[in-house]
């Protein structure tokens, strides 16, 4: 089985802040740092450190060069990455003393995916093979169209969420993976059961996986449906929490592990990823998230 991870890559320019900045303030920050990033890479680097032989697709900027380079240190295949026309994607973060953040993304090169360059990528994959989405990159629908035409199985993360993705054909998706604002924007709803059930209703061939941050996770297609709780820990820096968990899911997914298990592994990983700064960096490896006793949330 191959994995293509056709994806955002990302420079992100970090500044960790007392607090948020509000409209019209002035403020400083305690530090700033720039490293890699983007969904794409993110999860890439979680596919690897989670034991699974991933290639990354992506289109970077002259300036991101290093950003090839890191990929290949975590042990992505990074043949099919190519250099676009100018600026590359990037990212300016807020980090705030709790360990959450907020983020202004600049698309970049990650808006210059054509229709040549993913029919060239997909003819590496085959029947049964997996294609790993966000939504941070162009083309989204016709890369769908063409996985599920070739039997390539798609893992879609519907971040950053926009309204065009309800016009995606996410019924042709395997796995949907989403927050509660993704889903709750996919659903129109608010409450977590209720976003499962919908979206599992409207798609009933593919697994719903809704991230629920403190309240943990819901698997949920058809009528059966498994709920695990996080593990508590004390956040320093949420940037690549999403990312992980859904590196560690498709690890287990990949490897035929019940929902339940794939849940509590990859929340697990993410719950490890947020004790730590930066993002792929973050990214703990499967003997860490093995050997790692952690509580659920209400245990401690």
């Amino acid at each position: 089985m191959k994995i293509i991870n056709i994806g955002s890559m990302n420079i992100d320019y970090v500044y960790h802040m007392d607090h948020f900045i509000r409209p019209g303030e002035t403020s400083g920050c305690q530090e700033r740092t720039v490293g890699c990033g983007g969904k794409g890479l993110n999860q890439s680097a979680a596919l690897a450190r989670a034991g699974l032989p991933v290639c990354h697709a992506g289109i970077i900027g002259e300036e991101g060069r290093f950003l090839e380079r890191k990929l290949h240190g975590f042990g992505v295949d990074t043949h099919l990455v190519e250099t676009g026309r100018g600026a590359g994607g990037h990212a300016i973060i807020q980090v705030d003393r709790s360990g959450q953040n907020c983020i202004i993304l600049y698309g970049g090169t990650n808006l210059q995916f054509s229709e040549d360059y993913i029919d060239r990528v997909l003819a590496e994959l085959e029947k049964g093979d997996i294609c790993v989405l966000q939504n941070e990159i162009n083309n989204i629908p016709y890369i769908i169209e063409r996985c599920s035409a070739l039997g390539v199985r798609v893992a879609f993360n519907a971040a950053p969420y926009h309204d065009d993705v309800r016009a995606y054909p996410l019924e042709k998706v395997t796995w949907l993976i989403v927050n509660e604002v993704e889903g709750g924007g996919l659903s129109g709803l608010t409450e977590p059961d209720a976003i499962a059930r919908c979206l599992a209703e409207r798609y009933p061939d593919t697994q719903i996986v809704l991230t629920i941050g403190r309240d943990g996770s819901i698997w949920r297609k058809g009528a059966d449906s498994v709920r695990c709780p996080a593990f508590c820990v004390d956040a320093v820096d949420t940037t690549a929490a999403g990312d992980t968990f859904i590196g560690y899911y498709l690890r287990a997914a990949a490897d035929g592990w019940t929902p339940a298990r794939a849940l509590e592994l990859a929340s697990r990983a993410s719950a490890i990823a947020v004790t730590r700064p930066g993002a792929a960096d973050s990214v703990p490896t499967y003997e860490e998230v093995a050997q790692a006793e952690l509580l659920c949330e209400g245990q401690r």
